[in-house]
């Protein structure tokens, strides 16, 4: 009864919307025929886009109608298995490993001695320790000396250069420093007499020994995200056996200002040395007293450096102002800092060019680096350089072969120029008034220069390079050029033959040089004495070196100097020792 009465509830329910629907369907039937619409005909002018409904799938294998239809046979497949017995064990894949080339091993010290003739020694010692992470200590200390003996000369040629240095360095994410202290002992002697200058005089072969000693003391600043990029201090004392001294600082700050593409940075720039001889000038007949020197120069460097694709140029100058203070007189100096560079062809061809000058300071120091035979009666100045022009071209013609080539021109006002002092035997206070040493002459120079080189790898462990220059001297004075070569040229090779050997040679040549041999005369200005033009005849020496590791911290080696035997003059009236050969060993370990 229940699913009787529920069945009809359903029916009912159904039965009533149809009924409802079929009854409106009705009344709009009929009040269409009241209205009067009618039938109407609508023509549809779109064109028929069918859509992706509208596609149909053409079936691969259609339905057959055929009366008859072979019905497929069912087959059943069985499989017939069989044992078999396998001692096969698959092993575990591994990957694949590149050797790796194990790195070298580098040790913290080393020591290296050698001896030859005649009597030459030499040694070398250096370490460098870390202390904590970032901050390391260095230590080193070098030893050349020799007691070789000329048969014709009076006075005794030996000589020593000793130096010993020590830093202590600290390195940050944002800053990098290094302290350090120097000490160096020189001993030469004044043995370059001339002919007859001691034919009548008796003296001690001890007493023509010359002794410089050196002490400095200075600290470099590097910074990175800063204004101030880096910055150098430097104080050196120099001093010899004839009561000469001499100071020198040297501050340079530079600082950096970025914009946008370019940089711009200031360098700055103080220098002062003071110093004082006990003797005159050997140009005086008598010692009349002291020589002082105290010179200070104060100056700015800007520069604006521009790149642009192939293009590097930097603009800049320099304003120095220079004060003599023994004599309370200053003066003000403007000069050019302008270089370029150019890229042609890629690294084929890069042209340079510059404009540059400067105020360079001249010191005791720096002239004894250059000519040991001064003598201890000098007289210190800066040289103004006004300009020096050049402009070259440089590049790589291969691979493994490049070229460097420039010609220049420069102006110098009080260019020291290394001169024979004049045989002054009314002058009793040191052994170097003999015409054995050297006085510094001063000279207004315009240098005409053309410079070439050339440079091939010819592997990894064979390089060859060489460069010639040649130099036109034009004096103010129309005197030549003092000891300034007109031509020199350099020969180098560098080979490492295989793990073990290794070698190495220098050629070079020096071409003729001038200088001038005079005698003092009592009550007689100094462009007054008997003089003559000495004409230095030029001079090749060849150098070389071989070298074997025995293993990887010992090594033997040996070096040949002099290997023409040419008895050739560096300096007036001062021969140079003939072939010397010295052999010795170094060893690396770490300490």
């Amino acid at each position: 009864m229940k699913l009787r009465t529920v069945m009809y509830k359903h029916i009912f329910i159904i039965f009533i919307p149809v009924f409802l629907f079929g009854i409106n369907v009705l009344a709009q039937e009929d009040e269409g025929d009241e209205d009067g619409l009618g039938t109407e005909t609508v023509t549809v002018t779109k064109a028929y886009t069918p859509t992706i409904s509208d596609a149909f799938k053409i079936k691969s294998l259609p339905e057959m109608n055929d009366s008859i239809v072979l019905k497929k046979k069912n087959i059943e497949y069985n499989i017939f298995s069989v044992p078999v017995a396998s001692t096969f064990t698959p092993s575990k894949g591994k990957a694949a490993t590149v050797k790796k080339t194990p790195p070298p091993i580098l040790y913290n010290s080393y020591a290296s001695v050698g001896a030859g003739n005649p009597g030459n020694i030499l040694a070398d010692f250096y370490t460098s320790r870390s202390i904590g992470r970032e901050d390391r200590l260095d230590f080193g200390l070098t030893h050349n000396s020799s007691r070789g003996d000329f048969d014709e000369v009076t006075f005794d040629n030996i000589f020593s250069d000793s130096k010993l240095d020590a830093s202590y360095s600290q390195r940050d994410r944002d800053y990098d420093w290094v302290a350090n202290i120097g000490f160096q002992h020189q001993l030469y002697n004044w043995y370059g007499t001339p002919e007859g200058a001691l034919d009548f005089i008796t003296v001690d072969e001890k007493d023509a020994r010359q002794n410089y000693f050196m002490a400095e003391v200075g600290s470099k600043l590097n910074m990175s995200d800063s204004f101030f990029k880096s910055g150098e201090i430097l104080y050196r004392r120099f001093w010899d056996k004839y009561k000469s001294g001499e100071n020198r600082v040297v501050f340079e700050p530079v600082f950096d200002f970025p914009i946008t593409d370019e940089e711009l940075s200031l360098g700055a720039k103080v220098d002062w040395v003071n110093g004082k001889f006990a003797n005159a000038s050997l140009n005086n007949t008598d010692n009349t007293g002291e020589i002082k020197y105290n010179n200070l120069q104060v100056g700015l460097n800007p520069n604006l450096k521009i790149l642009r694709d192939d293009l590097t140029l930097r603009l800049g100058a320099k304003f120095i102002y220079e004060m003599d203070l023994e004599s309370s007189d200053g003066s003000f100096h403007i000069y050019p800092d302008v270089t370029a560079s150019y890229r042609l062809l890629d690294d084929v061809a890069i042209a340079y060019a510059g404009v540059v000058g400067d105020l360079r300071q001249n010191s005791y120091y720096g002239l004894v680096e250059e000519n040991p035979f001064v003598s201890p009666t000098l007289t210190l100045q800066p040289t103004d350089q006004q300009y020096d022009a050049y402009v070259g071209l440089k590049g790589q013609l291969l691979t493994n072969l490049s070229y460097n080539i420039k010609g220049s021109y420069k102006a110098e006002n009080r260019l020291p120029l290394f001169k024979l002092n004049p045989i002054n035997t009314f002058r009793g206070e040191g052994p170097y008034v003999f015409g054995n040493s050297f006085d510094v002459f001063y000279d207004d120079v315009k240098t005409f220069g053309v410079f070439g080189e050339l440079s091939v790898d010819v592997n990894r462990n064979f390089t060859l390079g060489i460069n010639a220059e040649y130099y036109s001297y034009n004096t103010e004075t129309d005197n030549p050029a003092w000891n300034l070569p007109d031509l020199t040229g350099n020969f180098f090779m560098d080979y490492q033959i295989g793990e073990k050997w290794y070698m190495g040679a220098n050629l070079f040549y020096v071409g003729k040089r001038s200088d001038l041999s005079s005698t003092a005369a009592p009550s007689t200005p100094a462009n007054l004495f008997a003089s003559e033009i000495i004409e230095l005849e030029s001079y090749f020496d060849a150098n070389a070196h071989i070298g074997y590791r025995l293993n990887k911290q010992l090594s033997i080696f040996a070096k040949a100097a002099n290997i023409a035997n040419n008895n050739y003059q560096r300096w007036s009236n001062y021969q140079v020792q003939g072939l010397q050969i010295l052999a010795g060993a170094t060893y690396k370990f770490d300490f």
